[in-house]
């Protein structure tokens, strides 16, 4: 049995982690490096690092902050925001990550994916999507959710690991934030079309959800979630028990 990974996610804003709904009303909550070491030591399998603003806003991650981080954790550090080429994958992961997520620069230039990936090897390249329902179909958008591309987000998806993405966080704006469960119709939809670790993001209001999550969806890789972290309404020792007490293999 796959042990499933427990990953909370710092969104950073200004130097601060933020929280919103729905990509929305972000609220300050925390200075980033001390909230890392917090879920370092708490039990976390690995950690996201999400600058939201940096292709919204054109410019390069805050790279002294996540050097900061990544000093400070001895966990695995996914990093993304503002990663447009090889370059800025050669730049944060000299900073401490271990993996760089790709999202709006992937869809900017998709050869993007497969010049990583051969480069770091598949395993460091994580395709992020942020999506959301319109007209039925899901859609992909941009810049922390502002924008519709337009595109299909199954297809765009399938693409992303065909040209070598080694994983798929999926980021559903639809349930972001809302805390009344993770979105299990498209996270379906997404494991059905790929063979990568699916990680699942947005919509965890408590420990139920995380359990209907792997108990619906046995075969996704990772639960991510933020504000129920980031507020104290879920520990994550307690979450992993109440797993293991459900038959899910988490490491302790």
């Amino acid at each position: 049995m796959v042990t499933k990974r427990i990953i909370p996610c710092l969104d950073i804003k200004d130097g601060r982690v933020v929280k919103g709904v729905n990509f929305l009303n972000l609220q300050d909550v925390s200075n980033p490096v001390k909230l890392a070491d917090y879920y370092s030591r708490s039990g976390a399998d690995e950690l996201v690092f999400y600058d939201i603003t940096a292709s919204f806003e054109g410019r390069k991650l805050f790279t002294d902050i996540l050097t900061a981080v990544a000093s400070t954790i001895f966990i695995p550090l996914t990093v993304g925001g503002g990663i447009n080429g090889v370059e800025d994958f050669e730049r944060v992961l000299a900073c401490g990550a271990d993996k760089v997520s790709v999202n709006s620069g992937a869809i900017k230039r998709p050869e993007l994916i497969g010049e990583a990936a051969k480069r770091y090897g598949d395993q460091c390249v994580v395709l992020s999507v942020d999506a959301k329902r319109v007209d039925g179909k899901y859609h992909v958008f941009l810049n922390g959710g502002r924008v519709d591309t337009g595109m299909d987000a199954l297809e765009w998806i399938k693409e992303g690991v065909d040209r070598g993405a080694g994983e798929v966080v999926v980021n559903s704006i639809d349930t972001d934030g809302v805390k009344k469960g993770f979105d299990i119709e498209m996270l379906r939809d997404v494991s059905a079309i790929v063979k990568v670790p699916v990680i699942a993001s947005g919509g965890a209001g408590g420990t139920q959800d995380f359990v209907d999550l792997f108990r619906e969806l046995p075969q996704l890789s990772a639960g991510l979630a933020a504000s129920i972290f980031h507020f104290g309404e879920v520990a994550i020792p307690d979450l992993k028990a109440e797993l293991r007490r459900n038959g899910v293999c988490v490491r302790l």
